[in-house]
């Protein structure tokens, strides 16, 4: 919304903390505004750190085997 009313300012500070949370997309958007010149490399790269934190705090061994198990499992539509 920050960045439709054309406040990049803080539509970026919004995406660091949403990519600081784990949240790929906007770790994406962040990216693209260091690429940009739009966010800084020392705020690109805590976001990645943090970003990179955040994904590997969720992972545990019971969800690596459900994802395993959901390779291939492609849902079939209802008529």
């Amino acid at each position: 919304l920050e960045w439709i009313n054309n406040n990049a300012e803080r539509a970026v500070k919004h995406f660091i903390i949403a990519a600081s949370s784990g949240e790929t997309e906007s770790m994406k958007m962040v990216k693209k505004g260091y690429e940009s010149g739009g966010v800084s490399k020392e705020e690109f790269a805590t976001a990645l750190r943090a970003h990179q934190a955040a994904i590997e705090a969720t992972k545990s061994p019971q969800r690596d085997e459900w994802e395993k198990s959901q390779q291939g499992n492609v849902p079939s539509k209802r008529k």
